[in-house]
Order: structure tokens, then C-alpha cells, then sequence
């Protein structure tokens, strides 16, 4: 028996049996209901290979176990490896291997493995599970998810993430952090931790006692900008209209009162601390008023900030408060961790990116001729003064001294580069910079449209607001370019985001972390966004802050009995000095002219780490031995387009993928080439040969291999295909559009070429000679 025939006859009953699916609860999710990772992307609509369980064992909402299933010939452990991988990466204790006749058995936990007589039921799995009661998480785990009708479907590390809240919540924990990558969903997880505490009717009066709960908990979502506060109030409309307020000050100030009736409150940190005279108005709450608070992007990066959501959480001291950031820094932020404690859970963007949940990126690294300026007699100081001799550097620009002659030239170094009618993101270093920004690209771009690019900072009000929301609208085009200074580093919800262009340094790794978020959402056709870094912030790239082990972090404080800690006092206010008047020059022609750049192109490796085009080569080049020993098998395995599609897929698995290849064929300039070609000049340093020239090879062989001259008319027809456009228009999905192309409908095909299994051996065994050795 195959597989699929195992799993019906013997592995389904076997689970029946035990009571999965029978018993009121469980349930039993098969493949498509399995789908762990989608896969990243890879270039081309393509993904690496997705991860899917065959099995995941589901009792009161919760995810048990996994199981691999084989078909019945094979040995029962044949897939342990798969099964512990998959769960490790749902965090389930148990896991199971079988062919249908012997069940080995493995605890992630202890580390015990062996054969079994059976699977264990419901109520058996889910006590090994949690050998310990505990009755909030038996109520909270009797709330299923919010799906919206099957419609809104949780990953699988935002059910972990949420599964270790309501952990914690239910161990008495009152300050807990979760670190997850930009754009991996950290509403939809506060959304979900609500609408279970909402509907368990968890809260700090009753969740000691051991009597039935008598009210529904207040929980308050607290956010640092209104557009944050507004998506998450926009998508908690599952909850009843009556459950949901949002806090704004002229609502406030209309009524003479806070807003007090309600279950799920949103604000911002400025409409708290504002109020009337020296009165913040969150102190019109009484202290223990809200049971749960959520505090948005905690991270604070200034200390007028840091002391502004201190102020507010030291006040709310007894609500459990829960912490959500997108960055596992700590030396910056370290306050942030030292307050909340060790994450009970992250997620980073490596991880996210080669999952398949966030879309990866390239980086252009440019250096100019005038990244760093000094003054000569020739050039123009048209204001301010400036200082002979001294050298002006990137964090100076736009700062202190401004040549628009050298932003221009980098204004029309990207313009050049992107495609003008994709949306793109460009960072400035003051809200002045990004308004000269906005007007250089106006008058280079091609687009007829007024409002094709404009500028979105605190000095643009709602207009700047208006701006934003019609930009994050992926039906409309216009505008297509913001420029900004700060206010576009968090809080932008737009998916089709393809270019983030920087043209400030960027100092703070959360920052830059942040502002790369940007474009890592997902979307339709988007298989990857580019950085264009004319800063030298790539740097961060390397830092092992980017994407790697944090420190320690102190440990989690206890939920205090009695007594008041002292709250941290704000800062006290700098004094406000004078701006200087800005430095302004203008280049004497000739240096304008003569502004030069060099492009460099970063390399990625399989876990995330930023490389050279040297060291991606030599990583290559040791890798390409796992998939053919010899130049001849490369042959072999490319001729036939099954092989060459499995052979890309296990290149992409490792780390390189097609537009990998695609960057390393530019930088060997074999772009005439085929994908052929650079693995045979990496594996064997054979020369590059041009998609035309191999064709010409091809011709020669068909003649005497294909007499028909229909035949021929249909292979040159393909070959002029290839050579234009390269080995993609050979894959057997290219088939039938190629024959459509040539004939109209594929019954026209078959008159002139035979059956569709004689077209497809032509199809396919004429390839053979595009790749035959030239000697």
C-alpha cells in the first residue's frame, strides 16, 4: 500500500479508535489543515518546499501531537526526523512516527523515545501534557479561536506566542514581553489574547477565587500613534459594538469625563498624559481599573518617551501588562526587557523570511564621489558659513550643510534603478530633506501625475495622514513615492511596499529594524523588496545585534503582595537651544557633472547572514557537490526539465534560490547566458556560453535528429523563446502557453506535431543538444 492508501485503511482507524474525532473536543487536522510553513520565496511565484505535518492531534483548542506517516512498506521510524522537526517548530510535547502497522513514540520533553501498542486519547494526551492543573488554562483553552467563519486562520507561531501568554497569565505572571518580527501579526495575537480573556471572563478580582467569575475583563490597548490605535480598534470588530471604546481627547473633553463603560479600550500614549492643566487623564482611572493592558512597539527610543509609558504602566501597576516589540535588541532598549522580563516567546525576521510569512529582500549599496565634502573656492556658499578645511560627513548632510547638486544626483541614481511605478519609501534625515526629496523626484519621474510622490512627516497634519491611508490602499497608484523623515519607521501597513530607500544614516538597530519591516509583508506577485543604501546602513546587516542572540535579560518579576515600588521618575527636560542657520552650497559645474557611483549587490546566506559575492560564490561552489559529481551529470540532470526543476529546488532550499542565481549571473556577466552556466563556472570554472550561440548548437543537431520540418518550425519557435527570455521558458509548464502561442489552441498543435506524449517527448528531448559539451 502507498501512503495515502496506509493512512486510510490503518492509520485513520487506528486514531478513531482511540478516540480522535469521537471524543467531544478533539479533532484530528490532515495535510492541507497542516501547513506549518508555506516556504520562502524564492523569485518567479516559486517557494521552497512547504512544511507540512500529516497529521496534528487537536484537544480542547489545543495542539497535542504530531504524526508522520509512511506508507506500509516502509520502516515505521522512517519519518522520526520529520516528525521532530515539526514538532519543535509547533512547540508540542509529543510526536509519532508509523507505516500503519508499528507506532514509535518520541517526548520532546524528556527526551524518551520507543515503539507503542496504540496512539493515546484525548483526555490521556492532554494530562501527559500538563501533568499539572491548573483551572484558568482549562478555561481559557475551552475558548476556541475568533476564525471569522474559517476565514481568519492563525500561524503557527502566533499560536505559540498566544498559548505562552495565557500560560503565564494562568501562572500568576503579571509582566510578560513577546518579541516578534515586523509584520508577523502582533495585532492579530493581541486580538486573540482579548477575545479569550473576554470570553473566559478572566480578571485580577476573580481569578484567585475558586467560584465562577462575575464580570469580563477591562483591557486596554495602548499604542504610541493614532494610525496604530485605529487599525487595532478597526480590527477587533469581532467583539460586540458595546465591548469596544476609543479613547480620544476631544471625545473626552466633549463629554467632561474619561469613558469608563466598555471591555476593550484603545488610545495612544499622548492622550493619556495629556489632560487639563498638569491632570493626565489616565489618572481619571482608578489604578486597578484595567485588568490586561497591551502596550504596542514598547520599546521606547527616547527618554521623554521611555518616561511617558513608564509614568502610565507604574500607575496601572496591578493590570497584568504585556508587552509586544519587534526587536530582540537589548543593550538600547535594555530598561524595556529589565521592566517585562525574558520573552516568553520570539519570533525573529530570519525565521519569518525563510518560513514564507515575510517577503525576503535585496540590498544596492551605493558610494558616491561626494558621500563626504570639503570646501574649495570654486563651489558657492549660498548660505551660512561654512568651515574650510573641514571634512562633512553623512550625519551632517541635511543636518548642517546641504548641496542639492549631490542630493539630485542620488534622487536620480534610484529613479534610474527602480521600477517608477512601484510603491517605494524614501527616508530622509529631516522633514526639510524629505520635502527637497519629494520635489526632485517630481521633476524626474515619468508619470504625469501631480501627486505621484509626496512628502508624509509630523509637519503634514492629516493631509500627510490623508497621504498615508491612500498609499497603504493597495487599489490605488497614486501617490506611489512618500518620502519622510521619522514618521514612516513604524506603523505603515502597506503589503505592496517593493523599495525602501535610504538617504540618512541610521544609527539605533531598532530603528533600522523597523524601517526594513516596512517591506516584508506580504503580497500577490511580491516575491522580494529592495533596499537602495546610499548610507552605508548595510552595516547593520553584520552586527550580531541584527538578527541574532540577545543578551540575558534580568528575570521576570513576580506579581507583587502589597506595598508600592517606587515608579521611575521622567527625566528632567533639556534645555531648547537655538537651531544654527544650515550651511548651504552649491557645486561649481564641472564637480556637478562629474558626481560618479559604484552599486554593490549583498548576498544572503540559508540562515539569514549577509555575504559577499566572493564568499556566496565559495559557498556555492561547496555546495554544489550534494547535487551532481561531475560536469556530465550537471548535463544530464539540466537536459531534462524534471531534474533541472528538482535540482533548483534543492539549490533554493540551501540558501540559492533563482534570483540568487540571477544576481550572481550579472556579477559573473554571463546575463546571456544560462542559469547552466553559472553553476558550471562556479563547480569547474567552464566559460560562460550565450543563450544564442547554444541555440545555433541545437539548430545544427535538429536538422539531422528532426526531419519534420513542422518540427523544426516548433522548436525554433521555442528556441527563440529561450534565447530571449531564458531556461524558465523550457519547463514543462511552458508548454502548453508556448503551443497556444505558436498554434492558436493545442487541437491545431496535434495536427503538426503528433499526440500530446509525442509533443512532450519533443518538447522534452530536443533540450538535450541545447546542453551537449561543445567539444
Amino acid at each position: 500500500m502507498n501512503e495515502a492508501e496506509t493512512r486510510a485503511e490503518h492509520i485513520d482507524p487506528a486514531l478513531k479508535a482511540a478516540g480522535w474525532g469521537v471524543v467531544e473536543g478533539s479533532r484530528v487536522l490532515r495535510e492541507s489543515q497542516c501547513v506549518i510553513a508555506p516556504g520562502r520565496l524564492q523569485g518567479n511565484g516559486q517557494r521552497a518546499r512547504a512544511e507540512i505535518a500529516d497529521y496534528v492531534l487537536v484537544y480542547r483548542n489545543t495542539k497535542l501531537a504530531v504524526i508522520e506517516a509512511k506508507a506500509w512498506d516502509k520502516p515505521h521510524t522512517e519519518g522520526v526526523g520529520q516528525a521532530k522537526q515539526y514538532a519543535a517548530k509547533l512547540a508540542v510535547r509529543f510526536t509519532y512516527a508509523t507505516n500503519g502497522q508499528k507506532i514509535y513514540a518520541i517526548d520532546m520533553e524528556t527526551g524518551a523515545e520507543g515503539d507503542v501498542a496504540a496512539f493515546p486519547g484525548p483526555e490521556e494526551l492532554w494530562a501527559r501534557t500538563y501533568a499539572k492543573a491548573n483551572a484558568w488554562r482549562d478555561r481559557f483553552a475551552s475558548v476556541p479561536f475568533e476564525d471569522k467563519g474559517g476565514m481568519w486562520q492563525g500561524r503557527y507561531y502566533q499560536d505559540i506566542a498566544i498559548q505562552r501568554v495565557l500560560d503565564a497569565i494562568a501562572e500568576g505572571r503579571d509582566r510578560i514581553l513577546l518579541t516578534l518580527a515586523t509584520g508577523t501579526g502582533k495585532t492579530f495575537i493581541a486580538f486573540q489574547l482579548a477575545w479569550k480573556l473576554f470570553h473566559s471572563r478572566w480578571n485580577l478580582t476573580d481569578w484567585k477565587s475558586e467560584e465562577e467569575p462575575t464580570r469580563r475583563p477591562r483591557v486596554l490597548f495602548l499604542a504610541d500613534r493614532n494610525n496604530l490605535a485605529d487599525q487595532a480598534y478597526n480590527a477587533f470588530t469581532a467583539f460586540p459594538e458595546d465591548a469596544l471604546v476609543r479613547i480620544a481627547p476631544d471625545e473626552i473633553r466633549r463629554r467632561g469625563r474619561v469613558p469608563k463603560n466598555g471591555s476593550i479600550f484603545f488610545t495612544i500614549f499622548q492622550t493619556f498624559m495629556s489632560g487639563p492643566g498638569e491632570t493626565p487623564y489616565f489618572g481619571d482611572y482608578p489604578p486597578d481599573f484595567f485588568d490586561f493592558i497591551v502596550i504596542d512597539e514598547c520599546h521606547r527610543g527616547g527618554a521623554k518617551d521611555e518616561s511617558s509609558w513608564r509614568e502610565i504602566l507604574e500607575y496601572f501597576k496591578p493590570a497584568v501588562q504585556l508587552g509586544l516589540t519587534a526587536t530582540p535588541k537589548r543593550s538600547s532598549n535594555a530598561d524595556t526587557y529589565a521592566y517585562f522580563g525574558e520573552p516568553v516567546y520570539s519570533y525573529s525576521l530570519k525565521e519569518g523570511i525563510n518560513d514564507g510569512f515575510l517577503t525576503p529582500f535585496k540590498v544596492r549599496q551605493f558610494a558616491t564621489t561626494i558621500d563626504d565634502y570639503t570646501y574649495t573656492p570654486d563651489d558657492a556658499v549660498v548660505e551660512g558659513e561654512v568651515l574650510p578645511g573641514k571634512r562633512y560627513t553623512e550625519s551632517e548632510f541635511n543636518r548642517v550643510i546641504v548641496i542639492p547638486e549631490r542630493e539630485a544626483y542620488r534622487v536620480g541614481r534610484f529613479m534610474e534603478l527602480i521600477d517608477q511605478r512601484e510603491k517605494t519609501l524614501v527616508f530622509c534625515a529631516t522633514q526639510e530633506h524629505a520635502l527637497l526629496v519629494r520635489d526632485l523626484i517630481n521633476q524626474t519621474k515619468t508619470s504625469t501625475d501631480p501627486m505621484y510622490c509626496v512628502r508624509v512627516t509630523a509637519n503634514d497634519g492629516e493631509r500627510g495622514n490623508q497621504h498615508l491611508r491612500d498609499f497603504q490602499d493597495n487599489e490605488k497608484t497614486i501617490p506611489t513615492i512618500l518620502t519622510t523623515s521619522q514618521k514612516l519607521s513604524t506603523g505603515v501597513d502597506a503589503r505592496n511596499v517593493r523599495n525602501i530607500v535610504l538617504m540618512r544614516p541610521i544609527n539605533s538597530m531598532i530603528e533600522f529594524k523597523q524601517i526594513i519591516g516596512r517591506g516584508t509583508r506580504l503580497y500577490d506577485g511580491k516575491d522580494f523588496f529592495t533596499v537602495y543604501d546610499f548610507v552605508k546602513a548595510h552595516h547593520h546587516f553584520s552586527d550580531p545585534e541584527w538578527d541574532g542572540e540577545p543578551i540575558d535579560p534580568e528575570p521576570p518579576r513576580p506579581r507583587p503582595i502589597g506595598g508600592n515600588d517606587d515608579p521611575v521618575s521622567p527625566g528632567e527636560p533639556k534645555p531648547v537651544e537655538p537651531r544654527p542657520v544650515k550651511i548651504q552650497v552649491k557645486l561649481a559645474d564641472g564637480k556637478a557633472r562629474q558626481i560618479q557611483s559604484m552599486m554593490a549587490t549583498t548576498f544572503w546566506s540559508a540562515d539569514g547572514k549577509p555575504m559577499s559575492a566572493a564568499q556566496f560564490l565559495e559557498s556555492l561552489f561547496g555546495t554544489l557537490p550534494e547535487f551532481f559529481k561531475d560536469e556530465e551529470q550537471l548535463r544530464e540532470i539540466w537536459s531534462e526539465p524534471a531534474t533541472r526543476k528538482a535540482l533548483l529546488t534543492g539549490l533554493g532550499e540551501k540558501g540559492f534560490g533563482r534570483d540568487a542565481l540571477a544576481e550572481m549571473q550579472k556579477t559573473i556577466e554571463a546575463e546571456d547566458s544560462d542559469l547552466f552556466d553559472v553553476l558550471a563556472y562556479v563547480a569547474y570554472a567552464t566559460p560562460p556560453i550565450a543563450r544564442a550561440d547554444r541555440a545555433v548548437w541545437a539548430k545544427a543537431a535538429m536538422y539531422t535528429k528532426y526531419p519534420s520540418n513542422r518540427q523544426l518550425d516548433f522548436l525554433e519557435f521555442v528556441l527563440g523563446h529561450y534565447v530571449e527570455q531564458g531556461v524558465d521558458e523550457l519547463g514543462l509548464d511552458k508548454l502548453p502557453p508556448l503551443l497556444r502561442l505558436k498554434y492558436n489552441a493545442i487541437a491545431d498543435a496535434t495536427v503538426d506535431l503528433g499526440t500530446p506524449e509525442q509533443i512532450r517527448s519533443l518538447f522534452v528531448g530536443f533540450q538535450k543538444h541545447l546542453y551537449r559539451s561543445p567539444d
